[in-house]
């Protein structure tokens, strides 16, 4: 028997070391050998300990059949069999890992200090303040509240559940603390918004002794990539060069994501190209990085240069890369990313789906976005308030408020932006009795507070209707102060209905509010030369002059074979700027031409 017993633990050694493809076939296997063995204790505890090495072990139900068919199980076969169930990572499995706690407990088992931070890692992944705090209780009650490993799976819980008071106190009151219970106190402040008080305690760390590691600047360089401190920035990066600290990837992206942050693309992009190792998410930093500071072909020109090494995108790349498209107004490029994303059977839904109708509703395709928006199996605010603001500002009025309505029907709470979109959706159909009702129920219904660009929305909205007077009530009557956009607004409506006195009145107040903007003054100028005041529109260019204020030039952009080129007044930055001008050149002559022709004066055409 001892002979058979010594062989099957033998097998099992073996199993440890075979390739992990598919584990649970030789476990199982070697399990059937065994059954009829009379100690199977031994066995049992050697399969399931095996099996909780396997990442990620997903058989649950066969380790728990092996489990219930063990007598008194000791404290250290437990353990196994928690620890076996956390490697899945899913709620339901940690809510189990926490009732065999409960279990051993009820039969007055022994608990070590490898149980509690097992336990504490599944009140982690449940994100369960009220079972944390019942562990930290028996922690304490069995002498393993300075046991360090403990101490920082408990600060760890706390600060996951947003108590960072509570992450202070386990740390102040532990004897010895190392790296770890450092870093989990700094993520715990950092991750919970108190950004300044984080990296305050990576200062203190350093006054103490320690050096930090890769994984703490990586925390510390988040605070600062969202406090937007370039010097504290710059600082750290070079903490990191004169430790000679690991440039890892995790590490990479952090300074990437910084330097993006604190407006810095071109160090961004010279940390990026000094990686020596990148991934997805390296990519993804810069791409959304570069589209935040409202740097899209920059970042599509990022995108092409990641397919060209042929790194695969992921979700969060489409997404990034679809923002992009909605902002340029780049939709071949969009649809080549839809077709990527049809070709790899991504779902459309969520962010993807999202990202989807407001590229198209942005590129005026308003037809393809409620296509996806069709598809979709499922839609949340975000969804419907993206189809509703693209209807909105390309003119489909009605329809967006129907949208909104079935949105409403179905149970989905609008939000904020939803509300943006509805109301402007009324401004330009001229919906005024239902915009002040839906402005009305903003508050009165949804309970959301109506911001400036909500009262910017109504002025709009009374101005186009030509209510000035009422618009003008509507703005003295605000709780918060109007800023340049609602004058603004007052403004283009004065110019629309040829009201000079008001719009004479409301510049001067933009004046005050921005006085080196241009358009303050070319609205007003329009305004005189609307009533044929030509000499007053005069002036206010003149004023412009004196006070050397320019005139932004518009610019316009065009799609041609995925390549999105922007051109400005006198611009000749482009590439074939030359042969542009030249056919400028060609298509003037060509009109003026014709214009002559049809004045019977040959003499022009020469």
């Amino acid at each position: 028997m001892a002979c058979h017993l010594s062989l099957s633990i033998t097998s099992l050694n073996v199993c440890s070391n075979v390739s992990s493809q598919k584990p649970c076939f030789f476990h199982k296997k070697i399990n059937s050998l065994i059954t009829k063995t009379s100690s199977q204790q031994p066995l049992y505890t050697k399969i399931i300990s095996l099996c909780s090495s396997t990442i990620p072990y997903k058989d649950i139900s066969y380790i728990h059949s092996l489990f219930t068919n063990l007598h008194d199980p000791d404290i250290n076969l437990y353990n196994s069999l928690i620890r076996c169930v956390l490697t899945s990572k899913c709620k339901e499995n940690a809510l189990l890992a926490f009732l065999m706690y409960v279990e051993v407990m009820c039969k007055g088992l022994d608990l070590d200090k490898y149980t509690y931070p097992l336990v504490l890692k599944a009140c982690v992944q449940l994100r369960e303040l009220r079972y944390g705090t019942f562990v930290h209780a028996h922690v304490i009650k069995n002498g393993f509240a300075l046991d360090l490993y403990v101490v920082n799976n408990l600060m760890r819980l706390y600060g996951v559940c947003g108590c960072v008071g509570s992450v202070c106190k386990v740390f102040d009151r532990s004897p010895v603390r190392d790296l770890v219970s450092w870093t989990i106190l700094i993520q715990g402040y950092v991750d919970n918004g108190y950004l300044k008080q984080g990296v305050d305690l990576f200062f203190e760390m350093i006054e103490d002794g320690l050096c930090a590691d890769e994984r703490m600047m990586v925390v510390v360089i988040s605070a600062c990539a969202k406090l937007g401190d370039l010097r504290l920035g710059k600082m750290l990066h070079e903490y990191v060069k004169s430790h000679k600290l690991n440039f890892d990837v995790f590490l990479g992206n952090a300074l990437v994501d910084m330097y993006l942050k604190c407006g810095e693309c071109d160090v961004a992009f010279d940390v990026f190209r000094e990686m020596p190792t990148r991934n997805v998410v390296s990519w993804n930093t810069l791409i959304s990085g570069l589209a935040q500071r409202r740097e899209f072909k920059q970042a599509m020109n990022v995108f092409n240069e990641m397919q060209d090494q042929g790194v695969k995108p992921d979700e969060n790349t489409l997404v990034g890369v679809l923002n992009c498209c909605s902002n340029l107004g780049a939709l071949e490029v969009g649809k080549w990313v839809h077709t990527y994303i049809d070709r790899n059977r991504i779902k459309v839904a969520g962010f993807v789906g999202n990202a989807l109708v407001d590229m198209y509703a942005k590129c005026g395709s308003m037809d393809d976005a409620l296509r996806v928006f069709g598809s979709m199996s499922t839609k949340d605010v975000y969804s419907y308030t993206s189809v509703i603001v693209g209807l909105a500002t390309n003119g489909k009025a009605r329809m967006a408020l129907n949208y909104f309505y079935k949105m409403l029907e179905i149970g989905i709470k609008p939000n904020e932006v939803t509300f943006v979109g509805v109301l402007t959706a009324c401004s330009h159909g001229g919906l005024v009795e239902e915009g002040n009702k839906l402005f009305a129920d903003m508050w009165r219904v949804n309970k959301l507070k109506p911001q400036i660009e909500h009262y910017g929305c109504m002025v709009d909205l009374l101005g186009r209707a030509g209510l000035i007077d009422e618009a003008m009530e509507f703005v003295e009557n605000m709780p918060i102060e109007p800023d340049a956009s609602i004058w603004g607004s007052i403004l283009a409506a004065c110019r629309i209905h040829g009201k000079v006195e008001l719009a004479e009145h409301v510049t001067e107040k933009l004046v005050d509010i921005e006085s080196e903007k241009d358009g303050t003054y070319i609205l007003m100028s329009n305004t005189y030369a609307s009533v044929s005041k030509w000499r007053d529109a005069l002036k206010v260019r003149k004023a412009m002059k004196r006070q050397k204020i320019k005139k932004v030039p518009g610019c316009s952009s065009i799609e041609l074979d995925g390549v999105v080129s922007e051109f400005r007044r006198s611009d000749k930055a482009h590439p074939r700027s030359k042969d542009i001008y030249a056919m400028v050149e060609q298509l003037t002559f060509h009109l003026i031409g014709t214009e002559a022709l049809s004045d019977g004066s040959e003499s022009c055409i020469v």
